[in-house]
């Protein structure tokens, strides 16, 4: 009888010696208690951010939690091994956080279907509502469990890889920015000046113009006393001079009036000249330095001719792809291009990835699968990539220029 009693020396019932099947978990699920050890960290680290940890925390010890970050992810990890105050309340934090994962995770009756449904979340958003929906459903043998917890220990290396290259990828745009920034600024004044200098010459006209009013006034009131006069000395002394040198004389006056005329009209067809070239100096302050920075920007980003090689543009809005085609093949390369998954089949992109000879992925408008196709087949096969933030032309050119630098190192040895 000793092999029926427990290790103490107490016997033990005969169905404590039956284990049940590995199939017969029911419906209910696993609470957080009921996982093995080794799965609270990464629960409590991925489900769970800093903030809410820590206030559920203080809700459920009754008081402020001074520990530390490390401390207290540490101590919650502890305490998820065993039912207690703070494992039921993280318990039901994480239930009423993923919801919404836990509810569609229920349609998975089977561990394949369950592995297909955390494939889908692995590649989505929510990879917190996956990872606690998975690992508590009841159709999460050991097996599977273990491959769940893999993929999300390399999920978490590589965003980790991510926030490094994101992180010098920003202090690359700050700095372009600040340089930028001081050539607007360069122009700005550049164009005040030239504003303030047709300010002074539209000054300058209008008082020209003031000056030949005065005198067209003047000449006007000559030529009326001049008319009276005439008309007195007729009046006065008939016989006094002929005609035709009275009419001589008007005429002379006449034409000395039409003269002031046109030159008052060239004056004010001068000024309304100037005024309207102040108005368009004025407008393309605003507007000419962003595209004379676009253009010194893609002059700088010329890229060497590219030798007839295949340039492979992953993603982008299908209204620009023809702008990146005819870029690629103004510089003598082959234009070859993939949506990411948005109609083009992900499973087409390797073989379209294994004829290209330079990659441009615009990871902005693309898949989740479509990413790591690019960023696998690239790392194993040495190939350059360049991954672009936001799809615009600007993007393009300077991509072509990085990958253009990469050839010239890699041919300089």
């Amino acid at each position: 009888m000793s092999h029926l009693l427990h290790p103490g020396g107490q016997a033990c019932c005969p169905h404590e010696l039956i284990r049940p099947a590995a199939e017969a978990r029911g419906t209910r699920r696993r609470r957080l208690w009921d996982l093995p050890a080794h799965a609270h960290c990464p629960v409590v680290g991925v489900c769970l951010s800093l903030a809410t940890l820590r206030r559920v925390a203080d809700k459920a010890l009754g008081g402020e939690v001074l520990a530390g970050d490390y401390e207290l992810h540490s101590g919650a990890v502890q305490e998820c091994a065993r039912r207690g105050k703070l494992a039921e309340a993280l318990q039901r934090e994480l239930d009423r956080r993923h919801a919404i994962a836990l509810q569609r995770s229920n349609s998975a009756k089977s561990v394949e279907a369950l592995r297909r449904w955390w494939a889908e979340g692995l590649r989505g958003d929510d990879l917190a509502g996956a990872l606690w929906a998975t690992l508590t459903h009841p159709r999460c043998d050991e097996a599977f469990e273990e491959e769940v917890l893999h993929d999300v220990h390399m999920r978490q290396h590589q965003l980790g890889e991510g926030q490094g290259e994101e992180r010098r990828r920003l202090a690359a745009l700050r700095a372009q920015c600040e340089s930028l920034q001081a050539e607007l600024a360069q122009l700005q004044e550049r164009h005040a000046r030239v504003a303030a200098e047709q300010a002074r010459r539209i000054e300058q006209l209008q008082a020209e113009a003031v000056t030949r009013r005065a005198e067209m006034i003047g000449r006007d009131t000559v030529a009326a006393s001049l008319h009276d006069e005439l008309r007195a000395l007729k009046e006065s002394a008939p016989d006094l001079k002929p005609r035709h040198e009275l009419a001589r004389e008007l005429e002379t006056q006449l034409e000395r009036s039409r003269s002031l005329e046109r030159a008052l009209a060239r004056a004010e067809l001068a000024l309304q000249a100037q005024q309207r070239r102040a108005d368009e100096a004025l407008a393309r302050a605003g507007a000419e330095a962003p595209a004379e920075r676009s253009d010194r920007a893609e002059g700088a980003a010329t890229p060497a001719e590219l030798a007839a090689q295949a340039v492979l543009c992953v993603g982008g809005r299908p209204a620009s792809v023809p702008v990146y085609r005819r870029i690629v093949e103004h510089h003598g390369g082959r234009f070859l291009h993939h949506d990411g998954g948005e109609h083009d089949a992900p499973a087409l992109l390797d073989g379209t990835l294994a004829s290209a000879d330079l990659v441009i992925c615009q990871t902005g408008c693309i898949s989740h699968d479509a990413y790591w196709r690019v960023k696998e087949h690239c790392k194993r096969t040495g190939k350059p990539c360049v991954f672009v933030d936001k799809p615009s032309r600007a993007g393009v050119v300077r991509a072509l220029r990085q990958l253009a630098a990469a050839e010239a190192e890699t041919a300089a040895p």
